[in-house]
Order: C-alpha cells, then sequence, then structure tokens
C-alpha cells in the first residue's frame, strides 16, 4: 500500500474532483435538456398536451362516466393538424368555424327537443 492510501487530505481532495466532475456534468445536461426544451416542435408537443389534458378536465365528465380517458389524442393529433393547416393555406378557418357554430346549435336543439318530449 502507499503511503497515500491513508491519507485522509489526499481523499477528500479526490472526494472533491469527482464530486465537481459530477456537477460540471449535470450543468451540461441541464443546458442540453432546455436547448431541447424550447425547440419549436418541443414547444408545441407541451402546449397539446395540455391543451388536451384541459379540455379532458373540464369535459370528461359530461360526456360518459368513464371521462374522455379511453379516447386517444395523441393518435389523432398528427391528423388533425395536418387537416388545421391545410384549412390555413386555404383560407377556411371561418367558414368551417361557422359550421362547427351551427352544428353545434343545432346539436343543442336537437337535445333539448329530445328532452322535452322524453
Amino acid at each position: 500500500m502507499s503511503k497515500h492510501a491513508h491519507d485522509p487530505v489526499a481523499a477528500d481532495i479526490q472526494r472533491l474532483i469527482r464530486q465537481g466532475e459530477l456537477y460540471r456534468i449535470k450543468v451540461v445536461h441541464a443546458k442540453a435538456l432546455v436547448a431541447q426544451a424550447m425547440r419549436p416542435d418541443a414547444l408545441m408537443h407541451g402546449a397539446v398536451d395540455h391543451a388536451v389534458s384541459l379540455a379532458q378536465a373540464r369535459l370528461g365528465g359530461l360526456i360518459q362516466p368513464g371521462g374522455l380517458s379511453k379516447f386517444n389524442y395523441k393518435a389523432l393529433m398528427p391528423y388533425a393538424i395536418t387537416v388545421g393547416s391545410f384549412l390555413a393555406r386555404k383560407r377556411l378557418i371561418k367558414p368551417v368555424l361557422g359550421v362547427a357554430a351551427l352544428a353545434g346549435v343545432g346539436v343543442a336543439w336537437l337535445l333539448k327537443r329530445k328532452r322535452s318530449t322524453g
């Protein structure tokens, strides 16, 4: 055995060096995570996830007893984004919103009529 094997000062220095290396690695890793999270696709993914969870929380109990938990939004999002970008390119946003509003009014009227006759 060498004389430095039992030297407490040398052991403390080695421990501090290892802790410093670990700290530097953690800083580099954190910078990489922040850079990844600030990319537009990651921001969009986070915004969509947040919007979906908010919609599930607000509307989940209104539709069925199990809520919207069985509906897979993440599988349908690529299709929804494709349709949305097509509508935006063709400048059809306002007509589609109008049709959706009319459909909502029609469904509300049918539900009200069904409740009053039942």
